[in-house]
């Protein structure tokens, strides 16, 4: 009676949103790996899903402000952890290491640990109950939460999940309650960073060369140039070429069946919508995002406590931010580099922290109403 209760709270949008996202991914993987070696990938990824629906609902059921207290700090430890061992035993793939092999299976840490990082932070931001962030007690400690992974994560190396990392902070601080000036001064350092980058590599390649690693170097080049080197430039050109050859409603994929397309079923998997759906196929998907967006801002404004609307506020920035990013390299608005498109590439770590952040949002709508277990200390 007790779980039947629950379950009559979970907010049934929202659930139909993500079946409407995954039925969207699984048709475009089906549409990237037909008459390939890698052909019916497509219902491992729903035997995935379904298997992920199981901690989904459990943390949607299971009351989140037991995860946001001390469990938080040990959820934390192990996503720290798991990084640690990544960097000493991880399964090298392409370059980097980022993976550890658990039987059949390859956990990418670095996507479980945006959900602890997520979980700590919004823990220590309600416990300021929205006063103003102090310097020295707060952002501090905060920054340094979010430092450890973001290097760990950094070194494999990965990018574009160290990208997302950066939306997420910046957009938890600034909903919780940062100071005008510290944000300025925070977005300032981002920005002189990024022009020194930009300066260094027309006044001074060499020493930028240097100072950035060969592969980020090599992403930097063809980004700012692309015909520097059209070997390095070929991906980009052809995922943006792909999509608009999609027209209006979409073509005949010949892009994506000659094989022009490198990981069209996880990473590459929007220039699969693009070209074979066209602008109302990618307007689709984008729409199903957006509302999915505004369900959880939504759920967020409803949380009568802080720190579950800081929870869901991480979620939000680490969506929008992967969207962002997954899009943008493949338009050529920003640098190539690995990210999954949420609930549409192919890839089990990514699937299973999408669905373990949208169990936790599910949470948060369910006990909106309950009394907090343990009460906030200023």
């Amino acid at each position: 009676m007790f779980i039947t209760s629950k379950l009559a709270k979970l907010d049934k949008f929202t659930l139909f949103l993500i079946l409407c996202l995954v039925a969207i991914g699984t048709i475009a993987i089906y549409g990237a790996t037909t008459d390939t070696h890698l052909e019916g990938l497509h219902i491992s990824y729903l035997y995935l899903f379904g298997a992920f629906c199981i901690p989904m609902l459990f943390l949607a059921l299971l009351d989140y402000k037991i995860l946001l207290g001390r469990l938080s700090y040990l959820s934390y430890g192990i996503g720290i952890a798991m990084l640690i061992l990544v960097k000493l035993f991880g399964e090298h793939i392409n370059g980097a290491a980022r993976w550890l092999s658990i039987g059949g299976f390859q956990l990418q840490p670095s996507e479980l640990a945006k959900i602890f990082t997520v979980l700590l932070i919004a823990h220590v931001l309600g416990k300021r109950e929205g006063m103003k962030l102090r310097l020295f007690q707060d952002l501090v400690p905060i920054c340094i939460i979010f430092l450890i992974p973001f290097i760990l994560i950094m070194d494999q190396p990965d990018l574009g999940t160290s990208l997302v990392f950066v939306g997420i902070l910046i957009s938890m601080l600034w909903i919780g309650n940062i100071r005008s000036i510290y944000m300025i001064l925070f977005l300032g350092l981002l920005i002189i960073m990024i022009g020194t980058i930009l300066w260094l590599y027309y006044a001074n390649f060499e020493l930028l060369s240097k100072i950035v690693e060969p592969h980020q170097m090599s992403r930097i080049q063809t980004f700012l140039d692309p015909t520097s080197d059209p070997d390095k430039s070929w991906h980009v050109k052809n995922a943006m070429t792909a999509i608009g050859s999609g027209g209006l409603a979409g073509s005949d994929g010949i892009y994506l069946r000659k094989g022009f397309i490198p990981y069209a079923y996880s990473d590459s998997i929007y220039v699969v919508i693009g070209e074979e759906y066209g602008f109302i196929g990618s307007s689709v998907l984008l729409l199903f995002y957006l509302l999915l967006v505004y369900r959880m801002v939504h759920i967020a404004m409803e949380s009568r406590e802080r720190a579950g609307s800081y929870l869901v506020i991480g979620f939000i920035a680490m969506i929008i931010f992967q969207v962002s990013v997954n899009i943008g390299m493949h338009i050529g608005l920003l640098p190539l580099t690995g990210i999954s498109l949420p609930f549409i590439s192919y890839g089990g770590s990514s699937l299973l922290s999408n669905m373990i952040a949208m169990g936790l949002v599910l949470s948060v709508k369910v006990h909106k109403d309950e009394i907090p277990i343990e009460p906030s200390v200023k």
